[in-house]
């Protein structure tokens, strides 16, 4: 069994998403990778942590290029909610203490929190209009008993990582304008802020560019070859040979063409709508007034926000079915799903609907460092539907430790620990449904 079916990677097809309607447009002449070509380190994916590290690269006088297989921000990267927060894992911090232990837990921590900060100074260093809304990010208690359970995160977070959450009720929800009957309360951090991810994206690209990088779209590799030391990536139209290379696909990676990442990373879907404006007697009825990014406590959780231009979107995981066929099925399902928790806006017009991979990892962590034991080929990958953030520092983290062995030291042992396989990889499909469905009976109880 296939983990993506062929419907999901028709590159050259644009994605019908809200962000793409209402991106500025990227400015750059580009063109795809033609003829006979070398540089000294090849990035592989046009997407934050790609175009994060060619930044990086370049800004140190390093010759690289990027290829990516569609347009830059094809993949994850412009498909996203937009969310630059915290939460790039799965694995609860009580299992990463014990495993890692209390120092790096923290660590770690405190690189999700500065991981966020980048994309602010990198919206600003490079003049990036990112639609920069809300301040922090709130956890919604689906159901009553959840309440209980934020309560307990409140108390591990303040104790553990000395961050100041604020725990709400369901009348100070309402208060706030966060209203819905199925939020019975609340966790609210304060790191955390809305982006208009392709806008972000297409602004790291032309950074990169203008610090000297080349960038190459449309231009997917179909085969992959080494020899004496180098690395040769054949695409449709030309051969780059490359000393190194950064794998930065995430979800989107292809396990033949990279034999190196099979059977360590499973892509999942995750789904979003968008409605058209809403009025304000709409936004009053319902009593949602915040930019707030909001996720409610499922483990499928549901993720929304409104946006700039008061349109509303809401995305959600699930869903492992990838085919063109099933994404009308998906639409509805989450169309449903959004009516059922936004009664008010349940004749609210729905604009836009597009789907996307997140990665997830074995370890229930991100991965970054190299994978040969040369150390000519790296990759930074699998945060587990939080990438905005996380994707961009990695990105850096990953140039930066190809350049300086030394700088592995600024990055957390959790993230460093070699990317391990999935037992019987073969299977990760029914792991999926599985896991689905043991998720489904625990978030309805």
């Amino acid at each position: 069994m296939k983990l993506v079916h062929p419907d999901a990677l028709h590159f050259n097809q644009p994605v019908d998403s809200y962000w793409e309607s209402s991106a500025d447009p990227l400015n750059l002449s580009l063109s795809t990778l033609a003829g006979q070509e070398s540089c000294d380190v090849a990035v592989i994916g046009g997407g934050f942590t790609g175009l994060s590290a060619a930044l990086e690269l370049a800004e140190r006088g390093v010759d690289v290029r990027l290829l990516e297989a569609g347009a830059i921000g094809w993949g994850a990267s412009g498909r996203n909610g937009g969310f630059a927060c915290i939460g790039s894992h799965k694995m609860s911090y009580g299992k990463m203490i014990s495993r890692y232990g209390r120092d790096a837990t923290k660590q770690f921590f405190k690189t999700m929190q500065e991981s966020v900060a980048l994309v602010a100074d990198n919206a600003a260093r490079h003049g990036i209009d990112i639609w920069k809304t809300g301040n922090g990010e709130i956890t919604l208690a689906h159901l009553p008993g959840r309440l209980d359970e934020l309560r307990e995160d409140q108390r591990f977070h303040r104790e553990t990582f000395g961050e100041d959450n604020e725990v709400l009720t369901r009348e100070q929800l309402m208060e706030r304008g966060m209203a819905g009957p199925e939020f019975h309360g609340g966790l609210l951090g304060p790191t955390g802020f809305g982006v208009h991810p392709l806008n972000y994206a297409r602004g790291l690209a032309r950074a990169a560019h203008k610090a000297g990088a080349r960038l190459h779209p449309h231009s997917r590799i179909i085969r992959w070859e080494e020899s004496n030391g180098a690395h040769r990536l054949t695409t449709a139209t030309g051969t780059l040979t490359a000393k190194r290379v950064i794998v930065a696909t995430n979800g989107y990676t292809p396990e033949d063409v990279s034999p190196r990442h099979a059977g360590r990373i499973m892509p999942a879907l995750s789904n979003i709508i968008v409605t058209r404006p809403l009025t304000d007697a709409e936004l009053k009825a319902q009593n949602w007034t915040s930019e707030i990014l909001a996720y409610d406590s499922r483990n499928l959780l549901h993720y929304f926000r409104l946006l700039p231009g008061k349109r509303f979107l809401f995305g959600g995981r699930g869903g492992t079915d990838s085919s063109a066929a099933a994404a009308a099925g998906y639409r509805a399902s989450m169309t449903g799903t959004f009516q059922r928790m936004f009664p008010a806006w349940k004749d609210a017009e729905i604009t836009h609907f597009w789907r996307g991979f997140v990665c997830l990892a074995h370890d229930l962590v991100p991965y970054v460092g190299a994978l040969d034991e040369r150390k000519t080929v790296w990759t930074a990958l699998a945060y587990h539907g939080n990438g905005v953030a996380m994707g961009s520092w990695s990105g850096r983290a990953v140039a930066r430790m190809m350049l300086d062995g030394k700088a592995a030291r600024d990055v957390p042992a959790v993230i460093t620990r070699r990317l391990a396989k999935y037992p019987l990889p073969m299977f990760r499909p029914f792991y999926l449904k599985g896991a689905y469905l043991w998720f489904g009976w625990q978030d309805s109880h």
